[in-house]
């Protein structure tokens, strides 16, 4: 082997369709096959406590994304440090999804924010958007955070970024643009402060919802009133209710209006389905107040029932799809057909805005208050803290191990520290001389946190720590991943080829150093939904020939 190769100091994360190298490795310092049992064949006797996964021969260890994982105690994990080290491991997903995808594998300290994190990312419920749908993160983190949000331009004219999607490699962004002559556009971020005009799919003044469905990005399309956000009526007056397909460039496909409905206030899939929230209007004909939507193809939406009140955003959990509503803190279960069961109120709610899977628990963001619920059952809510003084929280997003969440009326955004604790980490809209700014819409790209604003309709980033994202679906099937620590950034190679990396960064800073036990199938976000076989850990860095 090359002796440079041996020294270079990095971290590589694989997750393999084929096994790592073969023969006797010094560096080899666990390897749980995964296939019988839990148990560390590496030769350092790291077996694994096993918490309810199955293990079924070549087709690898299953978890249910329930409550399945593995547990390296801390007394037997491998002391990471600022030394390189490698993780190979192969993961399997199914193509039909009900549940997020969560956590592959992580060892992590949330009160210090240090360790590292390899997680999927299949968010549903940030306020309209399915943001993140099968991408990948690898991260790590010694306590390290942006001193500021970062500008990253404002898309076109809006005053609301309604939504943010990563989407085939790129961020997008569904607007509102109230002004005279304003109708809602799509954009596309090109970096820095610049965005490119996708088009506008419909004359109403907001696209709002936003998804990705089958490999092909959805939006839905809104008459989006400024009086909530305590500002002028817009004078387009055009209804939305339709679900339009990008083409590309500033081409769209129309799927459809559905029913009655002015807006298309949610999107996410479920089961194979692209599913609708409608409810953002209220009418003073209740008869005419929608729920929710089911897509049948061909402009075709199918009735799902309307529980009683609205059903604005929607959200994916353990195998369920859940409506959340404006009307006296409403929060609803799908049952099929047009039938739904409550789940609420949410305490001292009457809007809830967004959801977020946190540490394996559906959590709610609520007005007035400011409040973050956590789900214990039916009816049953615990108070996970309020943010600060303010009164409302909207889009949430697990982003390198840690929760975050964006507030009115000073658009702050606020990460969870533990034992109820929320901390600022600033304003992300600091207009003047109006009433509300909103931190509205959340996604992860580029290995960093976006956030999108109103009224200034700014979008921000921020960068924790360091992490190489695949901003792309990661298909169905097995795959084999790699993230890499070289000397000064992470890299993320996907079945052998590079297909990221990381800022750059001073490695004497990010020390991994901690007594956190090793989480296989578990971590931040939730546990994984799939099957995992052939998990090695190196404590050097495999070259790409090695990977390959």
């Amino acid at each position: 082997m090359n002796r440079n190769i041996q020294l270079l100091a990095g971290v590589v994360i694989t997750l393999f369709v084929t096994v790592g190298p073969s023969g006797a490795d010094d560096s080899l310092v666990g390897h749980w096959k995964l296939t019988s049992d839990a148990r560390d064949s590496s030769g350092a006797n790291r077996h694994a406590v096993n918490h309810g996964v199955k293990f079924e021969g070549d087709g690898g260890a299953v978890f249910d994304g329930i409550d399945a994982w593995l547990e390296v105690p801390p007394s037997d994990s491998i002391s990471l440090g600022k030394d390189p080290f490698t993780i190979t491991v192969s993961i399997h997903t199914e193509e039909q999804l009900d549940d997020v995808l969560g956590d592959v594998l992580t060892c992590f300290d949330p009160a210090k924010r240090t360790g590292f994190t390899i997680s999927l990312m299949n968010y549903s419920g940030v306020t309209n958007a399915q943001s993140n749908w099968r991408n990948v993160l690898f991260g790590i983190d010694a306590g390290h955070v942006d001193a500021e949000w970062t500008d990253c331009g404002r898309p076109g004219t809006n005053m609301m970024v309604k939504a943010l999607t990563v989407f085939d490699g790129d961020l997008y962004a569904a607007v509102w643009e109230p002004a005279e002559g304003g109708v809602g556009h799509v954009y596309r971020y090109a970096g820095g402060t610049e965005w490119i005009d996708c088009g506008s799919p419909d004359i109403c003044n907001a696209i709002c919802a936003m998804a990705v469905y089958e490999g092909k990005l959805y939006v839905g399309s809104e008459l989006y009133s400024g009086g909530g956000s305590a500002l002028p009526l817009s004078p387009n007056e055009n209804h939305g209710g339709s679900v339009f397909r990008y083409d590309g460039g500033t081409e769209w496909t129309d799927c459809g209006k559905i029913a009655d409905v002015r807006s298309v206030s949610g999107l996410t899939v479920f089961k194979g389905k692209l599913y609708a929230g409608t409810g953002t209007t209220r009418l003073a004909d209740t008869s005419l107040t929608r729920g929710m939507y089911r897509y049948d193809g061909d402009g075709v939406w199918t009735d799902c029932g309307f529980p009683g009140q609205r059903i604005v955003h929607l959200s994916v959990y353990n195998g369920e799809l859940y409506g959340l509503s404006y009307d006296n803190g409403g929060f609803f279960r799908y049952e099929g057909g047009t039938d739904w069961t409550s789940l609420g109120p949410v305490p001292e709610t009457t809007q809830n805005y967004g959801t977020a899977i946190y540490e394996g628990r559906l959590l709610s963001a609520t007005w007035p208050t400011g409040s973050v619920y956590r789900y214990e059952g039916p009816q049953e809510w615990t108070h996970f803290g309020r943010l600060g003084e303010e009164k409302e929280v909207m889009g949430m997003a697990v982003y390198n191990g840690q929760l975050y969440a964006g507030t009115l009326p000073l658009a702050h955004v606020f990460r969870y520290e533990g034992d109820n604790r929320w901390v600022s980490t600033g304003a992300v809209d600091t207009t003047p001389d109006v009433t509300y700014r909103r931190a509205w819409s959340m996604a992860v790209f580029d290995g960093k946190l976006f956030c999108g604003t109103l009224p200034s309709g700014h979008v921000l980033s921020l960068e924790a720590g360091r992490s190489a994202t695949y901003d792309r679906a990661l298909s169905a099937g097995w795959h084999h991943l790699a993230a890499v620590r070289t000397e000064n950034r992470l890299k993320l190679f996907i079945d052998g080829e590079l297909v990221s990396e990381s800022s750059e960064f001073d490695p004497d800073q990010y020390d991994l150093t901690t007594d956190q036990p090793l989480k296989i199938g578990f971590g931040q976000h939730d546990y994984f939904n799939g099957r995992m076989k052939d998990l090695r850990i190196y404590n050097r860095a495999l070259s790409k020939d090695e990977l390959r």
